[in-house]
Parts: structure tokens; C-alpha cells; sequence
């Protein structure tokens, strides 16, 4: 194509530094193109250099702008290469239109650092000299600066014992010996130019040792003592060298023997002195001169000058041919535990003998004290041989591990050491003996209960023999004590001698008898552990949890009733009424009802629940005359369970209780019914009661109190009566009858306080089996004397008296006998009639 000025900013000269490092910019310039051109086809480009090199490189700078840098490949040097390069850069347009053009660039020098030369510009260098080197040169170092400067040498640091000359030769300044000096020294070289530019290297100096030293014995002992009978190969000492020249490695030497001796030899490498024969100091000529002198050499080298000689002296001593022998070899003995420190037990001394003659080698002593326990023994001293108790040997200490039988070992051997080798090849050094020591268990503690006291709770219905509890005691003695229980006091009551019972080897407690909230919640009783020797107490407390085992106990539990047959509905029957107790349930927990007898349901009870009191009703009229009723006798059976409070869903869990009470109850018709009864009975009234043991003192006090009113009462009648008879005869026989209705009234009176010293019932006590009488108003209560009758009489006029109050019928009718006479039989009639008259 066709060339244009198409690159601007050239032709053109440029200067670059050297040493520049790449990518330093050298010269900007633009390309400019045709307004036919879309673009540069070819970049500007370095085509050609004169001289050649890579040195320089275009770069864009974005756009048409461009620039020539450095691309440090090779690093221009103004000292080693061309001081100018002619660049010819070439760049073509889209159009084909071209231009080439010159740029020339100029190296300008720059002043640089001095240049080592040789194998310290490459490496650090090592010099090696010898000890004992006298001082002179040892080393030249070489350096040039680029721009051929004088130079100047340094070195540091300044202590060590070298110097370096104007050319750079490093000196010695002393004569070096290996074993005082270092061994090696680090020198710092600088070469620096007159602008003060300045390179540094460093040389390190090694001082190398020379084998000009002799050994020397590090051993300083220079006599031994050894024993005759040694076996051979056994060592005397170890003789021991130092080379200086060997410095910390081990030395390379060479020991020898330089005497005739023949008892002895050393190891040529190790030093070691070694026995190579029988010693028999006995013997000639030891027996007279046991010393034996022998002469050491060692040198660093086996044809070496370098050598040294050390004597050393051997002494053979004499030593014990025979070992002490006991007879006999064991012992045994007791003590009791707990024995005060320092009791005797055994001299071993007089059981023991040695039979060598000389008397350094007669003498033993006993060591060795051993075996389980032995730091509660000891001997008084070796020579002595007297075993003694040091400590006190506790079998209930936890440290103490129960031993009771302690074996202990004391080793006898002679005081100079003993060597039997050579007459005794198998013979132990030492004999033993073998002590057998028993420790006898004393009875020291009581036993002691685990619990001060122990708090059982039962229930009172718990059957006879069960267990309740478990007491237990331990002992402190070791070996342990066999224990004993028993109870020892307030384990009955008046009824029973004991109501527990205590296992005696197990303090199981069980019931003996059966257990009753209602007289006792709480038993307290002393159980005792013994050992046979010592013993301890422990307090038991046995809490009764109430149970409803108690039944409704009714008064009265047995009642003869009559009632006219037109008796009206509702109406209390005879004013009658059960009154109930229970000694475990509420007074609101009764119900009421009637289990048989009770047809056509004629008889209630009213209310039939929530009281402790309930009245007998009649719930519908008698028909006698249809045929509806034909029975005019009803035995009814009334059952009272205490279960009212109890709800549906407890009453299948809970206990309940029933009382029965039993009423007989006699129709009795109207004049004009027909009947086939006899009108004419007898009447007697009977009810049961049973004895309360706790209840003792009622019958008493209503005695007392019945005998003082009757003797008041026959004080004011004696008083009255004498009153009565001091006035006039006249008077008298009129005022009689009024005296009369007087002192009837005055006894109506104080009837029903009477009343209560009538016994007109007997029962037998369930306890004892024996016969008592009751009175059937107050409960009153007596023991039945054997030859005396019921009071009958009177219990018929209580009786008697009774039915006249109520108007209505009286308790449990009987026909009369037919041999009683007519006028007593009308009396016990009489009190009927009133019955039915009210209904009429």
C-alpha cells in the first residue's frame, strides 16, 4: 500500500535508566488514520532494532495511543551492552495505507553496587585451618565495581582474631588451639565504592583438631577393696580415660596391664578391671600381703607416643565362710488385741549360733522384719534379736484387715557380709525365721441399734403372728459377735402377758395378739440386743391405725313389744327406740333396716339413716279379718351397718360393719276379735348386756350413790314417823291416809333413782366365763354371787311400773303358769287393759 503519515510522535530519540525494571515507560505515540479507514489492520509493531534485541516492547494504552516500555528480559546495562537501540516500529490501516518510523533510545549509565567475584559471589564460603596454623593469609576474596571504582574491604565483626588487607586477603592474626577456641568463626565481608554503595558476603572459618594431646585418667580413686572368693569375670572397676583431642565424642583408646600379675585383666577397650582367677585370701601369699599393686597404661593409639601410666592398688579382704543356723526356725505365740506397745514376745537370739571362728565373721545380726502387719513389731535392735509389739493391733479398726493370725519373717544373716560360693554353692546367704503370731479377739463394744428407736405402724385388724417390722443391731467387734433379741419390757397389757414377739436372732417383731385402735392407738416397748457379754436397748414405738372393725353395738339388742291390733298408723310403737354406738364410726354413719320377720312390712324404722337413734313405726294397719295377717307374733331381725357415709363406689373396698338387734313383738286384739289365745300372760322383761372390763368403776359408783339415798330417805321416813307418832291420838287415825299418800308420793318420787340397785338381769362375761347381774335401766353392773337367785320380784314391779308410764304395752309377754294363784295372776294382767283403751 501506499505510506502516509500514519504515526505521530515519531521519528523521535528517547533516554532510558538502566538496570530499569520491566514495564517502564520509554515513549508515547499516537496512530493516526484515513477517514476511509474503519481501523488499524496491524498494530504497531517493533519489526526491527538495530543492534537486535528484546529488550523494549509496545504496549496500547487504550484507543490509537500507544507507548514503548522495558520488558526486563535482558535488564539493560550500560556497562555490558549497546549505549543506544534504533527501533524501526511498522503499523498498517484498514485501507492498506502504511508508515514506518525510527525511535531511537539512549542507555544513560546509573552507579551501582560493587560485584563479588568468584565462589563467594555464589555461595557462602567455608575455609577450614588447622590448630597450632601459625598466623598468616588464609583466604583472598575478589569484588569489582561496574564502573570500575576503587574499592574498599571491611570486616566484621572486629573482636575475632582475623583481618582483611586493602586487596581483600583475609589473615589470621593468632595460632588457634582446638581444645580453648571455638571451633568455628563467622566473618562478615564488605566491599563498598567511594559513593559509599557497598555488597556483603560472609565467610565462615572452621578450626579443624589435630591429634597433638595425651590421654589422662579420669579415674582419681587409686585403691580398692575387694572380697576373696570372687568368681572370675567379676568386675573390680572400671578404669576410665580422656583423649582432649577426642573432644565430647567418645575416645579411641587403648588399656593395658604393664605388671605380671596374673589375678587380674583389663579390657583393652573398655577399661574394665575383671577378676580371671580364685582369690583365696587364706591362701600364700595373700594369707601375709593381701594388697595386690598393678600398672595401668592407656594410649590414644596402638604405636602412638602419646601415653599414660596410672598404679592402682587392690586390697583383698576376708569374708564370711559359714552362715548362722537357728534351731528351731518357727515360733508361734498369742496376745490379745488391743495390747499396750512394748510387750516381749520372743529373744531369737537364744535360737541362733555361727560357727566361724574368727570374731568379725561370728558376729549376725536379725533384719528383715516382714510379712502382713509387721509394722505392729519390731526388734529392739538387730543385735539383741528381741521381737516386741510397737503398736496396738485393733481387730475393729477399718484399716486393720481382720487378720487374726499374723506370720512374720525376720532374716538372720552374719554381720560381715557372707560369701558361701565356694564351700556352699547352693546355700542361701541369710537363714529365716518364721513367727506365728495370733491376735485374740476381745469383747470391747455393746452392740448398737441402727435406730435410737423404731416407729412401726399397723393396722389393729392385722392377724395374730404377722410380721410388723424388723429391729437390727450391729457390733462392732471383729470378728462379729453372734446378737441376740429380745423385748425386755412394756410388750403387754393388763389382758395380755405380750403382745409381741421378737425373733431372737433375726429382731423380726410380730404380733402375738390382736391389736384394738379403740382401747390402744399407741404401744411402746424396749427390745434389747446382747452378745452374750454386753448389751443395748432400743426403744419401739407401734402405732395402731384405726379400721372400722368395730360393730354397732344397739341397746337394746333384745325387746318384747305388744300393740293393740287398731294400734294408728306412724305411731312410735310403744315409744320404743334403738339407740346405737360404734367406737370407730361417726353417730351419723348407722343405717337402719329390717332383715326378716317383717311381713307385709307392717314395722319401720324411723329415720332409717344418718343417726345414731331410731324409732320403731308402724308403717300399715293389722288385717286379721280379710286373712291378710295371720301371724300375731312378729321375731323381727333388725340389722344397723355403719356404712351411711361411705360412698357407692368405696363400699366395695371398705370395710363395714353390722350390729343386729332382735324385737318381739305381740298383737294383741280387740275384746270383741276372737282368739284363741289365752287373754290372761305374764310379763318379763329381759335384756342383755355384755361387761366392759374398762367400764369397772359404774357398778361401783351407782352402789355408793344408790345406798346414799336410801339411807337418806330412811332418815326423813324415821324422821317423819317420830313426828307422826308425837301428835294426838285422834288426830292420827285421820291424817293416816294422808301420811300415807305422802310417803307414797315421796317414794314415786325416788322410784326411778331405785331403780338402778334392782339387778333384775344376768349375763355371762365373754372374758372370764363368769356370771353377772345388770339392771336393765341404768347397766348397772355386779358380779353374780353363786347362791344368790335373780332378784325377780323386783324386776317384775320395775317392770310393772315401766308399763303404767308408757300407757302402752310392756316388754315380752309369757303366759302365766297355771300354778300360780289367781290374785298375783291378776296383777301381772292388770297393766293391759289401759292398753287399748286409748284406741277404742
Amino acid at each position: 500500500g501506499k505510506r502516509a503519515q500514519l504515526l505521530k510522535g515519531l521519528p523521535a530519540t528517547s533516554i532510558v535508566e538502566e538496570n530499569s525494571a520491566a514495564g517502564v515507560s520509554v515513549h508515547n505515540f499516537n496512530v493516526t488514520v484515513s477517514p476511509l479507514a474503519s481501523g488499524v489492520a496491524v498494530l504497531p509493531t517493533i519489526v526491527n532494532s538495530n543492534p537486535l534485541t528484546e529488550a523494549f516492547d509496545i504496549e496500547s494504552k487504550g484507543g490509537l495511543e500507544f507507548r514503548v516500555i522495558t520488558t526486563g528480559n535482558p535488564v539493560l546495562d550500560y556497562e555490558t551492552m549497546p549505549k543506544s537501540f534504533d527501533l524501526q516500529i511498522f503499523v498498517e490501516d484498514t485501507t492498506g495505507r502504511t508508515d514506518l518510523s525510527i525511535l531511537t533510545i539512549h542507555i544513560k549509565d546509573k552507579n551501582e553496587h560493587p560485584v563479588f567475584r568468584g565462589n563467594v559471589a555464589i555461595q557462602t564460603v567455608t575455609i577450614y585451618v588447622l590448630e597450632r596454623t601459625p598466623p598468616g593469609r588464609i583466604y583472598q576474596v575478589h569484588a569489582a565495581d561496574p564502573e570500575n571504582a576503587k574499592l574498599k574491604y571491611s570486616l566484621l565483626p572486629a573482636t575475632v582474631p582475623f583481618s582483611i588487607g586493602k586487596s581483600g586477603a583475609i589473615f589470621s592474626t593468632k595460632e588457634f588451639d582446638y581444645e580453648k577456641d571455638p571451633h568455628c568463626y563467622f566473618l562478615n565481608i564488605t566491599v563498598t565504592d567511594p559513593d559509599g554503595l557497598n555488597s556483603t558476603k560472609t565467610v565462615n572459618i572452621n578450626i579443624i583438631n589435630i591429634n597433638d594431646e595425651r590421654p589422662y585418667f579420669t579415674t582419681k580413686q587409686r585403691i580398692y577393696r575387694i572380697p576373696e572368693e570372687q568368681s572370675p569375670g567379676a568386675i573390680v572397676v572400671n578404669i576410665t580415660a580422656k583423649d582432649p583431642d577426642d573432644e565430647d565424642s567418645p575416645s579411641r583408646l587403648f588399656y593395658s596391664i604393664q605388671s605380671s600379675d596374673t589375678h587380674f585383666s583389663i579390657n583393652p577397650a573398655t577399661g574394665v578391671l575383671q577378676v580371671t582367677r580364685r582369690i583365696d585370701r587364706d591362701a600364700l601369699p595373700l594369707r601375709l600381703h593381701p594388697n595386690i599393686s598393678l600398672i595401668v597404661r592407656v594410649e590414644d593409639g596402638l604405636s602412638s607416643d602419646h601415653a599414660s601410666e596410672m598404679e592402682i592398688t587392690v586390697i583383698v579382704d576376708d569374708v564370711n565362710d559359714n552362715p548362722p543356723e537357728c534351731n528351731p526356725s518357727d515360733f508361734r505365740k498369742e496376745v490379745n488385741e488391743n495390747t499396750a506397745p512394748g510387750i516381749f514376745l520372743v529373744d531369737l537370739r537364744n535360737y541362733c549360733k555361727d560357727i566361724d571362728v574368727d570374731p568379725s565373721n561370728n558376729r549376725f545380726s536379725f533384719t528383715g522384719l516382714s510379712g502382713f502387719g509387721s509394722n505392729n513389731f519390731a526388734l529392739e535392735s538387730t543385735v539383741s534379736g528381741r521381737l516386741v509389739m510397737t503398736g496396738t493391733i485393733d481387730l475393729e479398726n477399718p484399716a486393720n484387715p481382720g487378720v487374726e493370725v499374723y506370720t512374720l519373717t525376720v532374716r538372720v544373716q552374719d554381720t560381715a557380709h557372707p560369701n558361701y560360693s565356694s564351700k556352699y554353692p547352693f546355700y542361701i546367704s541369710f537363714d529365716i525365721i518364721y513367727i506365728y503370731i495370733r491376735i485374740k479377739p476381745v469383747n470391747e463394744f455393746s452392740p448398737v441399734f441402727r435406730n435410737l428407736s423404731y416407729v412401726f405402724s399397723v393396722s389393729e385388724i392385722t392377724k395374730v403372728g404377722s410380721s410388723i417390722g424388723r429391729v437390727h443391731a450391729i457390733d462392732k467387734d471383729w470378728p462379729p459377735n453372734v446378737i441376740t433379741y429380745s423385748i425386755v419390757a412394756g410388750a403387754g397389757n393388763r389382758d395380755y402377758t405380750n403382745i409381741f414377739w421378737i425373733s431372737p436372732t433375726k429382731g423380726d417383731v410380730r404380733i402375738l395378739a390382736r391389736l384394738d385402735y379403740e382401747t390402744t392407738q399407741k404401744h411402746i416397748f424396749t427390745v434389747q440386743a446382747s452378745d452374750q457379754e454386753k448389751t443395748t436397748t432400743a426403744s419401739v414405738t407401734v402405732n395402731v391405725l384405726e379400721v372400722n372393725d368395730e360393730e354397732p353395738v344397739c341397746s337394746p339388742s333384745f325387746f318384747s313389744l305388744q300393740i293393740p291390733v287398731d294400734l294408728a298408723i306412724g305411731t312410735n310403737i310403744n315409744g320404743f327406740r334403738i339407740e346405737c354406738q360404734d367406737r370407730d364410726s361417726d353417730p351419723r354413719s348407722f343405717r337402719y333396716f329390717i332383715n326378716e320377720g317383717n311381713e307385709n312390712s307392717h314395722f319401720i324404722f324411723s329415720p332409717s339413716a344418718g343417726s345414731n337413734i331410731s324409732h320403731l313405726i308402724l308403717a300399715s294397719r293389722f288385717d286379721y279379718e280379710s286373712g291378710l295377717d295371720t301371724n300375731w307374733i312378729y321375731s323381727l331381725r333388725v340389722h344397723i351397718t355403719d356404712d351411711n357415709l361411705v360412698s357407692a363406689m368405696d363400699k366395695t373396698t371398705h370395710l363395714i360393719k353390722t350390729g343386729t338387734v332382735t324385737l318381739s313383738i305381740r298383737v294383741i286384739p280387740n275384746p270383741t276379735t276372737a282368739t284363741t289365745t289365752t287373754p290372761g300372760f305374764t310379763v318379763v322383761t329381759e335384756r342383755e348386756n355384755l361387761y366392759s372390763p374398762s367400764a369397772w368403776y359404774v357398778p361401783f359408783v351407782v352402789t355408793v350413790c344408790g345406798l346414799l339415798l336410801l339411807g337418806l330417805l330412811g332418815h326423813l321416813g324415821l324422821r317423819l314417823l317420830t313426828r307422826l307418832r308425837g301428835e294426838s291420838p285422834q288426830v292420827a287415825p285421820r291424817e293416816r291416809p294422808q301420811q300415807r299418800l305422802a310417803m307414797t308420793e315421796m317414794a314415786q318420787a325416788f322410784q326411778p333413782r331405785r331403780i338402778n340397785t334392782v339387778f333384775d338381769g344376768e349375763a355371762r362375761d365373754p372374758v372370764t366365763g363368769r356370771m353377772y347381774e345388770f339392771n336393765t335401766r341404768s347397766g348397772a353392773r355386779r358380779w353374780k354371787k353363786s347362791n344368790e337367785p335373780l332378784q325377780l320380784g323386783l324386776a317384775m314391779q320395775a317392770m310393772s311400773r315401766a308399763t303404767e308410764n308408757s300407757g302402752e304395752g310392756v316388754d315380752r309377754a309369757v303366759a302365766p303358769s297355771k300354778k300360780e294363784p289367781s290374785e298375783k295372776k291378776k296383777e301381772l294382767t292388770a297393766p293391759t287393759k289401759p292398753v287399748s283403751s286409748p284406741q277404742q
